[in-house]
C-alpha cells in the first residue's frame, strides 16, 4: 500500500482528525460482535463535520442488513458492478469468469481472504442508515469510514474509491480512520488517511492514487468526557496504587520510545541499502530531535541525577519499612485481641446439666 507524506504533494486539504470516544467505543463494539477472534477486520462509516482543514468525527455506523437485497461487488478486470437480488452465501463469477464474493446476510462488506482485491458491500445499506441518522442529526455528513485494519490494506484504496464516489450524503474527499482495537502499547489507536493523486515525475508514467497519512488525535465534549469517567471508574483497579500507576506509565512511555527508535533504524537502513528514497522532511526532522537532546556528559547534571535518584529510593526504603512495621503493628494487635477474647470465653461460667430423674 502506498503511503507518502503531505508534504511531497501539492494541495493538501486536511490538517488532522479528531475522532470522538463515542465513535471509539461503537467501533470497539462491532469488532466484538462480529470479527472478535478472527483475522477479519470491520468496515464502517464516520460521520461527523469538516471545517478549515479539520474533520471532527462524533459517530459512525455499521451492524447487518436486513435484507441482501444490493450489494456492491467488485471485480479486478471489470471494477464495481451491483446486484439487487438475493444472493446466496458462497463465490459469484462474472461474465469473463473472475470469481467475487457472495453472501446471503450479516454483513454489509465482505472481502476474499486469499484475494483481497475481491470484495462487496451493501450500496443500499449504508444509504438507508444514513438517511435514518440525518433525520436524528441534521449537521452531521458522512466524512469517510473506518477500518479494524490493523494496517493498510491492499484493497483499501479500491473501497475509498467507491466511498468517494457515492452520491447520498458524501464529501468528495473521505478520510479513513483505522482503528486498533487490540492495541499491545499505550497510545493514540487511531491512524488517518486520505486519498490523493501522485503525479509522477516521469511523464510517462500513470499517476495514481496515494494515501497521505495526516495527524489523529481524540478529543471530547463535556457530556463525553463525564461518561467516560464514569466508564473508566467502573473498570478501574483501585487496589493499584498510584506509584505502580506511575511506574506502569513510565515504563509504557519507555517501550514506546524504543520501538520508534527501532523503526527510526529501520528506516534508515532501508535508505542506505536504496530500498526506500530518501526523504529529506524525515532527515529535517531527525536533526530537529538530535539538536534538542541534552548533554548528559555534565558533572552537575550527573551530580543532580544521582542526588534524585537517592532520594526517591530512600523515600521507597522509608515506606516499605513504615508498612512493615504497621503490619507487624497490626499482627501484635490482633493477637492480643485474640488472647482478651479467649480469656472472656474462658471466665464465662459453664452450666452443669443436672441428672435424669435425680
Amino acid at each position: 500500500m502506498d503511503v507518502v507524506k503531505a508534504a511531497q504533494l501539492s494541495g493538501r486539504t486536511l490538517e488532522r482528525v479528531v475522532v470522538h470516544p463515542l465513535v471509539l467505543l461503537s467501533i470497539v463494539d462491532h469488532y466484538n460482535r462480529v470479527a472478535r477472534d478472527t483475522r477479519k477486520r470491520v468496515v464502517g462509516v464516520l460521520l461527523g463535520t469538516s471545517s478549515r482543514g479539520s474533520v471532527d468525527v462524533t459517530n459512525s455506523y455499521a451492524g447487518k442488513p436486513p435484507t441482501p437485497a444490493s450489494f456492491i461487488f467488485f471485480c479486478p478486470p471489470l471494477g464495481f458492478a451491483q446486484f439487487r437480488f438475493p444472493l446466496t452465501k458462497g463465490l459469484l463469477r462474472c461474465r469473463l469468469g473472475f470469481r467475487g464474493i457472495g453472501c446471503g446476510c450479516r454483513l454489509p462488506f465482505e472481502e476474499d481472504d486469499k484475494d483481497p482485491r475481491i470484495w462487496f458491500l451493501d450500496h443500499n445499506y449504508h444509504e438507508s442508515m444514513f438517511s435514518m441518522f440525518k433525520r436524528i442529526n441534521a449537521k452531521e455528513h458522512v466524512v469517510g469510514w473506518y477500518s479494524t485494519g490493523p494496517k493498510l490494506r491492499e484493497n483499501d484504496l479500491d473501497v475509498h474509491a467507491l466511498f468517494n464516489s457515492m452520491d447520498v450524503g458524501y464529501v468528495p474527499n473521505p478520510v479513513l480512520v483505522i482503528i486498533d482495537v487490540q492495541p499491545k502499547e499505550l497510545g493514540i489507536p487511531t491512524k488517518a488517511y486520505y486519498a490523493v493523486e501522485e503525479v509522477k515525475e516521469n511523464a510517462t508514467q500513470k499517476s495514481q492514487k496515494v494515501f497521505v497519512h495526516v495527524p489523529s488525535e481524540i478529543a471530547a465534549h463535556e457530556v463525553e468526557e463525564i461518561g467516560v469517567e464514569h466508564l473508566l471508574r467502573d473498570v478501574k483497579d483501585t487496589t493499584i496504587s498510584t506509584l505502580a500507576t506511575e511506574v506502569t506509565s513510565k515504563l509504557a512511555a519507555l517501550k514506546g520510545l524504543d520501538a520508534r527508535l527501532r523503526e527510526i533504524r529501520s528506516y534508515l537502513d532501508l535508505v542506505i541499502e536504496g530500498k526506500l528514497p530518501l526523504n529529506h522532511e524525515i532527515l529535517y526532522h531527525l536533526q530537529d530531535v538530535f539538536n534538542l537532546l541534552p548533554n548528559l556528559n555534565v558533572n552537575e547534571l550527573i551530580k543532580a541525577f544521582a542526588v534524585k535518584t537517592n532520594d526517591m529510593m530512600l523515600v521507597i526504603y522509608l515506606s516499605s519499612l513504615i508498612r512493615s512495621v504497621i503490619a507487624l503493628h497490626n499482627l501484635i494487635n490482633n493477637k492480643m485481641l485474640n488472647k482478651e477474647h479467649e480469656k472472656a470465653e474462658d471466665s464465662k461460667p459453664t452450666a452443669i446439666p443436672t441428672a435424669a430423674g435425680s
